[in-house]
C-alpha cells in the first residue's frame, strides 16, 4: 500500500480500575471481526494529505491539474441559454489580483462544513443532536510506556482516543469541552501544551512525552446533515458540506469519497450517452440515507465512547456468536456489530431504485434473484478468490475490473458440461441487434487493440466468466463462446478453497449463493454494488431480463422494444 499506512487489527478499552487509581485495560475487540467477510480485515490509517497526493498524481497523469490558491465567488445555472454548459462559476485568486469565469456542465461543492455553495443555494443543515463538542487533535511522535496504540481511555481526568499513524506517529483526540458543560463555549480553545498536560494526566500511571508535534488543531464538532444534496441536478453537494459528525470513527473522508464516487460514475453514464439524466436523481437518496445512518451510528458511538465499556466476556460474545441464533444480543452487542460493519465499509446499503432491483422493480422475470442467492442488491459484491485461466494467477474476483465507469457482468458459468448450451445462448443473445450489450458498442470497435482486456466491445460493460471447475479442466477456445472469449483475461476457474464455505466444490459460486452446476449472472454497478442477479438458462430468458433491467434507465430502446421498431 502507498505510504505504508498504519494497520489496526484490534481496539482496546481502558477505564479506571474498580480498586485503585489510574487506568486498566477492561476489554478489546477486533477492528474487523470475523463475521464480516472483509478482503482486508483491518483498519488502515493514513494522513489525508498523503491520500490527496495520490489523487493529484492521478489527475496529472490524465492531463488535469488542481488550481491553487483560487476560491469560488459565485455561480449561476441557465439551461435555456446555455444548454451544453449551463453552469457558470466565478473564481478569484486568493490575493484578489485575478478573476476568471468558467462554464461547466456541473458544479460539485465539496468544500467542507462551511460550504459556500450550500450557503448560496440556501440549503439548511438539520442538527441531529443538540450536544456539540470541542476537540483537540494532535499528531506527533511520542515516547511512552503505554502498551496500546489504538484505544479509548476513560479516567477521572477525562477521556482520550489514541490512533496510530504512519511514520511512527500517533494521533490523540481529546474532548476539551461539551455543550453540556455549565461554562460551555463553542469557541473554547487550548494550547498544544495544555492538551499534552491533559493527556499526561489521563494516561497515569503511564508516562508520555512528545519528540515532535507534526500538527495540532482545536475545532468544534456537531452532528448535522444537509436538507438537500442538490436542487437542480446540476449543482451538487458532497462530503462535509452535507454531513458533519465527530471524528472518533474516522468516517468523514471515507464517506466523502463514496459521495464523489457515487455521483461521478452516474455523470459519466449520462454524459457518455448511456443513461437517462434521471439516474442523477438517485444520488441524493442513496448518499443521504448513508449519511443518516452514519450520524445515527456516530451518536451511539459517541455515547459508547463516554460510557464505561462492557466486560471483555461480552465483547468476545459479540464476535464469537455473531451468526448464532441462540445468543440473546444485548444493545451493546448489536451496536458493536453494526458499527464494525459500517466502519469496514461493508455496511453501506443502497435502497431500491432503477439501479438496485427489488420486488417492486419493473423487471418481474421469474429468473431474477434466483432462490438461494446470498447477494443483496445495493450492497457490495461478496469477496471471492478465483484462478485466472490464462496465467494461473490466483486473484480477487471483485477487484479484477478497474473502477472505469463500466458495469461488470459476472457470468458464473457453473459446470461446463451442464451449462454449455445456456452459455452459448447467453452469448448469442448478447450479440443480437438491440441487446443492451450491442446497443452501446464502442464507435472505434474495429480498431481496438488486441490487448484491450476490460472494454474491447463497449466502454460501459466488462464481462467476467467464472467456471465451477479446476483450471486445468477449462479450455477457453472450447468452453467459452467467442463473444465472451474476447475477454480471455477475465475467464476464471472457481477452484479455490474458502474457509467460509469449507464443503463447497466451487467456493465463489457458493459464497454468492448460486448453483454450483447451473451458475447465474450478476450485474455489478460501476461503483461495486450489486444491481441485479439473474439465473443462467437456455434460450433468451437471461438476456431478456437484463435488457429489461438496463432498459429502465438507458437512453436507447432495448430487446423486444427494438424488434417492434
Amino acid at each position: 500500500m502507498a505510504h505504508k499506512p498504519a494497520r489496526v487489527y484490534e481496539v482496546a478499552f481502558w477505564d479506571p480500575p474498580r480498586n485503585g487509581k489510574g487506568i486498566a485495560r477492561t476489554g478489546t475487540w477486533a477492528s474487523c471481526p470475523s463475521f464480516i467477510d472483509a478482503r482486508y480485515p483491518f483498519t488502515t490509517l493514513l494522513h489525508q494529505g498523503l491520500i490527496e497526493r495520490v489523487f493529484i498524481a492521478d489527475l496529472e497523469k490524465n492531463n488535469s491539474q488542481v488550481q491553487r490558491p483560487w476560491t469560488i465567488k459565485g455561480f449561476s445555472v441557465d439551461e435555456k441559454t446555455h444548454p451544453e454548459y449551463p453552469v457558470e462559476v466565478e473564481l478569484e485568486h486568493v490575493d484578489g489580483t485575478m478573476r476568471e469565469s468558467v462554464r461547466a456542465k456541473y458544479l460539485f461543492g465539496g468544500e467542507g462544513a462551511r460550504s459556500f455553495v450550500r450557503e448560496q443555494l440556501k440549503i439548511g443543515i438539520t442538527h441531529k443532536d443538540p450536544i456539540a463538542h470541542v476537540w483537540g487533535v494532535m499528531d506527533g511522535v511520542v515516547k511512552t510506556d503505554f502498551p496500546d496504540i489504538k484505544c479509548t481511555i476513560h479516567s477521572e481526568h477525562g477521556s482520550i482516543m489514541v490512533i496510530p499513524r504512519e511514520a511512527n506517529m500517533v494521533r490523540l483526540y481529546i474532548q476539551i469541552a461539551s455543550s453540556t458543560d455549565p461554562d460551555w463555549n463553542p469557541r473554547k480553545t487550548a494550547t498544544a501544551t495544555e492538551v499534552q498536560e491533559s493527556a499526561k494526566k489521563i494516561l497515569q500511571p503511564y508516562s508520555i512525552e512528545w519528540e515532535n508535534v507534526e500538527w495540532y488543531s482545536v475545532y468544534p464538532i456537531g452532528q448535522g446533515i444537509s436538507d438537500r444534496y442538490t436542487l437542480d441536478h446540476r449543482v451538487f453537494l458532497g462530503g462535509d458540506a452535507c454531513h458533519t459528525h465527530s471524528p472518533k470513527a474516522g468516517q468523514g473522508m471515507n464517506t466523502a469519497f463514496l459521495d464523489a464516487q457515487n455521483l461521478a460514475w452516474k455523470i459519466h453514464a449520462v454524459e457518455g450517452g448511456f443513461a437517462d439524466r434521471a439516474i442523477l436523481n438517485t444520488y441524493e437518496p442513496e448518499r443521504k440515507e448513508v449519511a443518516e445512518t452514519l450520524l445515527s451510528f456516530d451518536n451511539r458511538y459517541a455515547k459508547l465512547f463516554s460510557a464505561r465499556p462492557p466486560p471483555a466476556s461480552t465483547v468476545e460474545a459479540a464476535s464469537e456468536t455473531a451468526n448464532s441464533n441462540s445468543f440473546e444480543e444485548s444493545e451493546f452487542v448489536k451496536t458493536f456489530k453494526e458499527s464494525c460493519e459500517f466502519t469496514s465499509g461493508y455496511g453501506v446499503a443502497y435502497g431500491p431504485n432503477a439501479l438496485n432491483w427489488s420486488t417492486e422493480h419493473p423487471v418481474q422475470s421469474p429468473l431474477v434473484h434466483p432462490k438461494g442467492t446470498k447477494l443483496r442488491t445495493g450492497r457490495l459484491l461478496i469477496n471471492a478468490d478465483v484462478t485466472r485461466v490464462v496465467d494461473a494467477n490466483v486473484v480477487h474476483l471483485e477487484q479484477e475490473i478497474p473502477l472505469n465507469g463500466s458495469f461488470r457482468i459476472f457470468v458464473f458459468a457453473g459446470k461446463p458440461s451442464v451449462t454449455t448450451r445456456a452459455l452459448e445462448d447467453f452469448a448469442s443473445n448478447l450479440g443480437r441487434r438491440g441487446s443492451f450489450y450491442t446497443a452501446y458498442q464502442r464507435p472505434d470497435i474495429q480498431s481496438v487493440s488486441h490487448h484491450e482486456q476490460d472494454n474491447p466491445h463497449s466502454l460501459f460493460f466488462s464481462i467476467c466468466t467464472v467456471f465451477a471447475g479446476a483450471r486445468s479442466s477449462i479450455e477457453i477456445s472450447r468452453d467459452v463462446p467467442e463473444l465472451l472469449g474476447r475477454y480471455r483475461d477475465h475467464v476464471y476457474a472457481d477452484d479455490r478453497w474458502d474457509r467460509r464455505v469449507p464443503e463447497a466444490k466451487a467456493a465463489a459460486h457458493a459464497k454468492m449463493g448460486l448453483d454450483e452446476e447451473k451458475g447465474g449472472v450478476v450485474v455489478v454497478r460501476p461503483d461495486g454494488y450489486v444491481g441485479i442477479v439473474v439465473s443462467l438458462v437456455e434460450g433468451s430468458g437471461t438476456v431478456d431480463a437484463l435488457n429489461q433491467y438496463f432498459g429502465t434507465f438507458c437512453t436507447k430502446p432495448l430487446g423486444a422494444a427494438v424488434s417492434q421498431l
